[in-house]
């Protein structure tokens, strides 16, 4: 009806009159009533086919890239040789299109001697039994005062949790460690070449005196892949500083050591611990917790004969004892874990 109208008026005021007055517009009446064929638009040409008219031809290129090439300026960095040819009156082309042209060539490398640096071998530990891998730290206990701090230093069983040795000193101390380490292994009984004993990298750890201590006693120093790769030691201390008795300060170092004997005693001979079927941390160190288990089994084989019903498996069975700790355990390849 639009249409029709306008085409009326047209022949009396003209298309543009005509369009006006209905209110349509006066470009689409024409292209609804175009008497010819539209051209065909020509195919979009992507930006990088394109001609730049800016462009360096392939024989000013190879040139640049022969200057670049020579004797004279082979030891020289691009936009150094830019502007030797600048002061000698000659452009070849912009700092920006020499870096180009080397970029594409594979030629904008580091030329100078690099220091190289072995890739960190990551340590794969692994205990089966007690006294095989210890895991030593230190951490950071509070004072009376504000910037004031005790150190408590810490070597426990990765495969026991057993706490095997402590200490509560005023100084993070490579002497002091020493004498901690040269004890604690005496403690034991630990024989040449039986102990591994993984640490951190601070300066107590990879201090010379532990290092010749460790070699005199025939002691395996393990190194982590990164510097927090030390898991059973962040572990433990976590549940000695979220315990609800852990105090804010320690009024002083023999409070902090009082302390320490409390926790460690309670970690040691009470504590269920998650990572050993809920047996003490001495029960694995010490071979009781196979009895231990035998007792828990018969008190579960006893209430599964008092009421079966209230049991789906049968019989039930208490947690299982660890086999294995590890540090850093090896892939397993994809057939192993589908």
């Amino acid at each position: 009806m639009t249409d029709a109208a306008i085409s009326t008026l047209a022949a009396r005021v003209g298309v543009r009159a005509a369009c006006v007055a209905v209110g349509a517009a006066q470009a689409g009446y024409y292209r609804r009533h175009r008497a010819s064929v539209a051209p065909p638009r020509p195919a979009p040409v992507a930006h990088r086919d394109r001609q730049q008219p800016r462009a360096l031809t392939v024989a000013e290129r190879d040139r640049i890239l022969d200057v670049l090439h020579s004797r004279r300026f082979a030891d020289l960095a691009p936009a150094e040789v830019w502007a030797i040819l600048l002061d000698e009156g000659i452009y070849l082309g912009s700092q920006s299109t020499f870096y180009r042209l080397l970029r594409a060539a594979g030629e904008t490398r580091e030329r100078r001697r690099q220091a190289t640096h072995p890739a960190a071998v990551k340590p794969e530990l692994v205990a089966t039994s007690p006294n095989q891998v210890w895991s030593w730290d230190i951490t950071k206990l509070h004072g009376p005062a504000k910037w004031t701090y005790y150190y408590l230093y810490v070597i426990l069983d990765i495969f026991s949790r057993y706490v095997v040795g402590w200490m509560v000193a005023t100084r993070e101390s490579a002497a002091l460690a020493e004498v901690l380490i040269r004890q604690t292994c005496a403690k034991q009984g630990i024989g040449a070449d039986q102990l591994t004993i993984h640490a951190d990298r601070g300066s107590s750890m990879t201090s010379k005196p532990v290092a010749l201590l460790l070699a005199d006693l025939s002691v395996t120093h393990s190194r982590p892949h990164v510097s927090d790769d030390n898991p059973f030691s962040e572990s433990q201390f976590k549940t000695l500083k979220y315990r609800p008795d852990f105090p804010g300060r320690f009024d002083s170092i023999e409070a902090a050591r009082r302390h320490c004997q409390t926790f460690f005693a309670w970690y040691n001979d009470d504590h269920r611990h998650g990572g050993l079927g809920l047996h003490t941390p001495a029960d694995i160190h010490y071979g009781t917790a196979e009895a231990v288990r035998d007792k828990r089994a018969a008190v579960l084989t006893d209430a599964y004969r008092a009421h079966p019903e209230r049991f789906i498996r049968k019989p039930p069975e208490p947690p299982h004892l660890p086999t294995g700790s590890w540090i850093n355990p090896p892939d397993q390849p994809e057939e192993a874990t589908q």
